[in-house]
């Protein structure tokens, strides 16, 4: 027995000794200055498990047009890799072949996802990262948030949902370690909307992945998001005849919104600091009897805004997942686009509930999303797709264990998901360290969190971007600095932009902080703001 175990351990040893010198040799070839053709072409030779490379070249400086694209993205020159992971995984890694920044990005994907992110892996290639795409299985659709693809292929919702991501990461760091001859010095992952999605199921599923994950706009409760959020906000509008509004409506409400509690943070500048301070009533736009017109609301328009911010309750009274907030509905892109739609079944909302429902859960071509009980038919879906799409784990200690720092930040205005969702996640995340480390009270446990774990509240930012209030700003050399210097943000720097020049600038606080104006000096400028408790 003792020969028998030798010789397997013997057999065993030289495998390694061979994988080892392979994997060596692709290195060397990999880094050969002499030839940076050859030296990518030579990751098509990579094994990597369930995986094929279909390509692996070098794209000169300002040539890239991305597949199925006519405009050339300017870029500097690269190493390209594509490939497959079974069963249908599509992956692609970029590396820089000069200036490496010695780092790996993972970027996320929106919606329904099903394409690689090209725009997004732009953005880390050009701040010297080596960095990975995937379409998590499938090919996206014709219209957006289409999920037929999902119909009987529980696999394809298993990679949507979080195989694809992981597998890619894993892949790309065997391929960036291969091209520079050592393994990027730190991994972060970078993500907004079903990418905020991501990043949390990263943190929670596999938190050795990254050593730093930014999640904005998480979509993280993805069944209760789709039932409570999209399906809901299309009952609301489309439900009864006469419950929908139109476009043009949204001013008037955007405004009396404002009228109302826009002066609240002391300041009147179209951004509502604390929503959830504002208490309009909706009624107070009621049209007069028998009258209709853009600056009012019909009593049954009245209720479906009403029924939007309230959320959903199931037949016992629990919240199925909180309502939007008021602020920002009449900004470009939000409520026209996500809420209402151009017109009656064109809101974004339909199309999302609608197809995920269909597909993804009953997997019925003639599914009606006014059928849909919150009590029985919720259930079941959790039971079915739950496991696979929703990262709602509040439990991130491995990943608080493995010294990994997560940034959370959300859009005040998201017309798509709801703010409150985050502030609500977070809090759980708090009670689990406040259990875990039988902290005195909950501003305790609440330090002990921020030491990994930091949201950032985003006034009159919607889903991403865009909105009324500051939208653009760096969230990656914050996290940057909290890993690899040990500096936690205190504070972010938003900026908006117009016609290319910054018109304002607020800082962001670590929620629950808010930014409080100092009292003195322009509104516009961060400089004349302070981080406050509330």
């Amino acid at each position: 027995m003792r020969d028998s175990t030798s010789m397997i351990c013997s057999t065993a040893v030289k495998l390694v000794g061979i994988a080892t010198l392979l994997l060596t040799s692709i290195q060397a070839n990999a880094q050969s200055n002499a030839n940076p053709g050859e030296s990518c072409a030579q990751l098509a030779k990579l094994t990597l498990a369930d995986t094929s490379i279909s390509l692996a070249e070098v794209v000169s400086e300002n040539s890239f047009t991305a597949p199925g694209g006519s405009n050339i993205i300017r870029l500097p020159e690269f190493c390209r890799l594509v490939g497959l992971t079974s069963p249908a995984i599509n992956f692609e890694v970029w590396l820089p072949l000069s200036g490496w920044n010695g780092k790996y990005q993972s970027v996320g994907n929106g919606g329904m996802a099903g394409a690689i992110s090209y725009g997004a892996m732009a953005n880390a290639l050009r701040r010297g990262y080596a960095t990975a795409s995937t379409d998590t299985g499938h090919k996206a659709g014709p219209i957006p948030f289409d999920a037929s693809w999902a119909s009987g292929r529980p696999d394809l919702i298993e990679d949507f949902g979080h195989r694809a991501l992981h597998l890619t990461t894993v892949n790309a760091k065997q391929v960036t370690t291969a091209f520079y001859r050592s393994p990027p010095d730190y991994s972060y992952y970078v993500g907004c909307s079903k990418g905020g999605q991501q990043g949390l199921m990263e943190a929670q599923r596999y938190p050795d992945d990254f050593d730093g994950i930014i999640a904005g706009d998480p979509a993280n409760a993805w069944t209760r998001f789709y039932a409570g959020s999209h399906l809901w906000y299309s009952q609301a509008m489309l439900d009864e005849e006469g419950s929908y509004i139109p476009p043009p409506k949204l001013a008037a409400l955007g405004d009396a919104v404002n009228a109302a509690c826009d002066a609240k943070d002391g300041i009147e500048d179209g951004i509502l600091q604390n929503p959830l301070a504002c208490n309009f009533q909706p009624a107070t736009l009621t049209c007069p009897a028998g009258t209709d017109s853009n600056s009012c609301l019909t009593p049954k328009q009245v209720s479906a805004v009403e029924k939007i911010w309230s959320g959903v309750t199931n037949s016992t009274g629990e919240l199925i997942y909180p309502g939007l907030v008021p602020g920002g509905e009449a900004a470009r892109g939000s409520w026209s686009t996500w809420v209402t739609g151009s017109e009656p079944y064109m809101s974004l909302h339909w199309r999302g509930g609608e197809g995920f429902f269909r597909w993804f859960v009953f997997d019925d071509a003639d599914w009606d999303f006014r059928t849909f009980d919150f009590d029985k038919d919720l259930e079941y879906s959790l039971e079915k797709v739950g496991p696979a799409v929703d990262s709602d784990d509040p439990d991130l200690r491995p990943f608080r264990d493995n010294g990994a720092k997560l940034i959370v930040y959300h859009g005040w205005s998201d017309p798509d998901i709801s703010p409150v969702a985050s502030i609500n996640y977070f809090d759980r995340v708090v009670d689990v360290i406040a259990d875990d480390t039988k902290a005195v009270n909950w501003q305790s446990a609440l330090a002990q969190t921020q030491n990994f774990f930091r949201l950032f509240m985003v006034p009159g930012m919607g889903h991403c971007a865009g909105g009324p209030g500051p939208d653009r700003f760096d969230a990656l050399t914050a996290l940057e600095n909290w890993v690899e210097r040990d500096i936690a943000p205190e504070s972010m720097i938003a900026s908006k932009i117009v016609d290319g020049e910054v018109v304002r600038t607020r800082p962001l606080c670590v929620y629950p902080e808010v930014a409080n104006y100092n009292g003195s000096g322009s509104t516009d400028e961060a400089v004349n703001f302070s981080c406050v408790a509330p």
